[in-house]
Order: structure tokens, then C-alpha cells, then sequence
């Protein structure tokens, strides 16, 4: 009898991240966004990423910039790992870029390597110059019947 053995391979095989020590890139553009297979692609359901210490830098000033970003994206045949994606969102702390390139260019990343069925993001971002600013982005309308939850952040308020 002729037995065949059949390599399995993991699903995390490829990952470069995950369990290794890994250092903050330099910049978005170094970090390496990496994905692994959809456990349940037969199913639409929704995952919230939730940065709640985002930071960046005034492209001008160089001042710090902090804001809250929540994440929601439909997968298709990929979910984000998420190890990456924290890489990936520290390498802004030394990166200029105004609240709206921040914003939606993080959300273009993640649809360019994950290709969700949907994704938003909103940037809630914390004043400057006296004055919040709030970034919302979406890919599409939302696959029908998805329960979507509101995001949970309050807008800003100052004391009183």
C-alpha cells in the first residue's frame, strides 16, 4: 500500500511579525501589513480594531498629534494580523501628516492588503490649535443585515 503524506501548511506560516521581536518601522511606508486566511469566509461579520493612543505629527510644526481611531472592516478572504497592524500604526509617531491623510490613508492601506468586503475608519482626533477635527472614511455601503455598532467615541468636549 502507497501512503502519500500531504503538507499542511499553517495559516500563519508566512507571518514575519508574530511571535518574533519586531521593531517599530521608520515609516508607514516600511511597515509590513500582513494577513492571514479568513476562518469564516462563508459569513459576514464585522471586526472593530480599536487605537485609542494613535499618535502622528503636525507635517508642519513637527508638534505631536493624538487622536482615537476605530477601525471596522467586513473580511473577505483575509482578516489583518493584528501584531502587524500595531507595528504599523506606531511607525506614524515619527511620520508628518495632516489628521485627513492620516485618516484615510490608513484605511486605503488595509483595504490594498487585506481587500475586505467593507471597511471605515474614523479618526477622532483630539484639538489642536483649539479645534478638533474628526476624519471619517468608508469603502463602500456595508453588506445588507450586518449589524454595525456605532463606534463609541464621544465627541470632543472640553471641561464643562
Amino acid at each position: 500500500m502507497l501512503y502519500v503524506a500531504a503538507i499542511m501548511t499553517s495559516p500563519t506560516e508566512n507571518l514575519t511579525q508574530l511571535g518574533q521581536q519586531a521593531r517599530i518601522p521608520a515609516s508607514p511606508d516600511e511597515a509590513v501589513l500582513e494577513t492571514v486566511p479568513n476562518p469564516h469566509r462563508d459569513t459576514d461579520y464585522l471586526i472593530r480594531f480599536a487605537c485609542p493612543e494613535f499618535t502622528s505629527l503636525c507635517p508642519i510644526t513637527g508638534q505631536p498629534d493624538f487622536a482615537h481611531l476605530v477601525i471596522d472592516y467586513v473580511p473577505e478572504g483575509a482578516i489583518v494580523e493584528s501584531k502587524s497592524l500595531k507595528l504599523f500604526l506606531a511607525s506614524f509617531r515619527n511620520h508628518g501628516a495632516f489628521h485627513e491623510d492620516c485618516t484615510v490613508g490608513i484605511g486605503k492601506r488595509l483595504i490594498e492588503v487585506a481587500e475586505p468586503k467593507w471597511l471605515r475608519i474614523g479618526g477622532y482626533w483630539y484639538p489642536r490649535g483649539g479645534i478638533p477635527i474628526d476624519v471619517f472614511w468608508q469603502s463602500g455601503s456595508a453588506p445588507e443585515g450586518l449589524w454595525i455598532p456605532e463606534q463609541g467615541v464621544q465627541p470632543y468636549r472640553g471641561r464643562g
